[in-house]
């Protein structure tokens, strides 16, 4: 198991233990608990648990110093208006699957339902489109297809 992937799971651990969604952490004391670089948890954190993967991280420096990360529980429609306002105007290949794979982890689409979207807009199928359009393009349909199933 990678090193990011560990981190992620304990700090999922972490959230799930806790009944307010809530996983408090000290970087350098939780990196020498998992055994890594304090710049590893910085890593994980800002490209794991952002906003658009329904999570909130509120950090408070000096001594006594902490991360807290928290996690966003909504209702399946505020889940998918979250999504959808997070996407913006493009969305990449490697983001698209991210958030394709959140919303099946999440529970708000069936694996039926990720493997359709992921084909609608997989590079394959968007090989014919001009790459300047390619991700504003990508970023239309997905918001789309996630405004149908509300």
């Amino acid at each position: 198991m990678r090193m990011s992937d560990l981190i992620t799971k304990e700090i999922i651990k972490m959230l799930n233990e806790s009944e307010e969604n809530i996983a408090e952490i000290q970087r350098n004391e939780f990196a020498g608990l998992i055994g890594c670089a304090p710049s590893q948890i910085n890593y994980v954190l800002s490209s794991r648990f952002t906003p658009e993967h329904g999570y909130i991280i509120e950090s408070r420096r000096g001594g006594g110093g902490y991360i807290r990360i928290k996690r966003v529980v909504l209702n399946q429609s505020s889940a998918f208006m979250h999504i959808i306002n997070s996407i913006g105007s493009r969305i990449d290949s490697m983001s698209t699957r991210i958030v394709i794979e959140n919303c099946l982890e999440a529970g708000l689409i069936s694996r039926e339902t990720a493997a359709l979207i992921a084909a609608a807009l997989s590079e394959s199928v968007m090989q014919t489109v001009p790459p300047e359009y390619k991700d504003t393009l990508r970023a239309a349909i997905l918001k789309q297809m996630l405004l149908t199933l509300i």
